[in-house]
């Protein structure tokens, strides 16, 4: 059995997306089918529009999702059919040498649906991250399904499978900010402004962001910034110095995925010091850095993957900030739109305009 549906499509590189019929098939053993309610428009899935990340078009785009279990197939165990869930692209394998090390975050064989969604002629389609959420259903491996509250609204909670996660891993699991310390976040988007929540939630006493955008320095002032630096009107690394009494902080998180801003955290970090690099790069772009500054500094330099999370851990609990009002993620949710309005909102995350546009289904 299988359902048709409408899902968004990247049928070729840099060529605009649209929305066609798809084929999703009921699951198999291990998979979960998922009625997609809510999923946030990401600069990862422009990246694999452009084909920056593989070039096995066409894509069947959407990854930071959140819906309700629709079926599930033999052996699942760990949701039903009703069950309120967060989409993640890690689903732990627990047998691979990072697992069995316990480090689950690191898994290097999550779980993917084996059964692939296609086009209505039969073509087999790329899921974005193993998710494919731009469409009305979506079948993943069960694992990824990650079961919390269901009194959580979907748009907010949706941007928890992604964006929100790897900017809070980054500050939280990945650079372990804690009570008192100095942070610094370079880039304001969506991904660091979750960082410099998750800066606040941890305690942080300083927080900093950084930014060329005085309308995304605003926003980072919502989220938890007590100060602010427009990198284009003074030197980023000697304002922070200024602002932590000549010392730098204790760490410096890179959201742009660039080796300008990365070199910049690099210096604006105080001896032992942390860096964590989040954003994602080009993969053609490259950095120097003097071997005895490395040496000499101590610390350590970190790239955070997903925000070193585990989802089954990580998802319920920021759920559960949220609906205590300590997490505010409706703030990142800056406007709602349907399928037809993805390709617009690309152009709006390009130009600045948006923390995160949703798709509602």
């Amino acid at each position: 059995m299988s359902n048709q549906v409408k899902g968004v499509i990247a049928g070729a590189k840099g060529k605009a997306v649209s929305v066609e019929t798809i084929v999703v098939p009921n699951p198999g053993p291990g998979e979960a089918l998922i009625k997609v309610q809510a999923c946030g428009v990401c600069h990862t899935d422009l990246h694999y529009r452009e084909g920056a990340i593989t070039d096995e078009f066409p894509f069947l785009l959407g990854h930071e999702a959140a819906g309700i279990v629709e079926q599930v197939g033999d052996g699942v165990t760990n949701v039903e059919p009703g069950d309120f869930v967060i989409i993640a692209w890690r689903a732990p394998c627990g047998n691979c040498r990072s697992c069995l090390r316990g480090r689950p975050w690191y898994c290097f064989d999550s779980g993917n649906a084996s059964q692939p969604m296609t086009l209505a002629d039969g073509s087999p389609l790329s899921p974005a991250l193993g998710i494919g959420a731009f469409a009305e259903l979506t079948l993943v491996h069960a694992g990824q399904a990650v079961k919390v509250n269901p009194e959580a609204s979907a748009a907010a909670a949706g941007l928890v499978g992604c964006g929100v996660m790897a900017g809070l891993g980054a500050a939280v699991n990945t650079g372990g900010v804690s009570r008192g310390d100095s942070v610094a976040v370079f880039g304001c988007g969506g991904v660091g402004d979750a960082a410099i929540a998750g800066a606040r939630l941890a305690g942080a006493h300083t927080i900093i962001g950084v930014d060329i955008d005085e309308r995304k320095l605003e926003w980072a002032k919502e989220f938890g910034a007590t100060h602010t630096i427009n990198a284009t009107q003074a030197d980023a690394v000697e304002a922070i110095r200024e602002l932590t009494g000549g010392n730098g902080v204790d760490v410096a998180i890179e959201a742009v995925g660039n080796p300008v801003t990365y070199e910049q955290a690099f210096y604006a970090r105080d001896h032992a010091g942390v860096v964590v690099m989040v954003g994602v790069p080009d993969p053609q772009m490259r950095i120097e850095l003097p071997m005895i500054e490395i040496f000499g500094r101590g610390g350590a330099l970190k790239s955070s993957w997903y925000g070193d999370c585990l989802p089954t851990r990580d998802f319920p609990m920021f759920i559960d900030l949220y609906m205590q009002g300590r997490l505010d993620l409706d703030r990142f949710v800056s406007e709602t739109i349907a399928l037809d309005d993805v390709e617009e909102a690309f152009h709006k995350m390009e130009r600045g305009e948006v923390l995160r546009s949703v798709v509602m289904l």
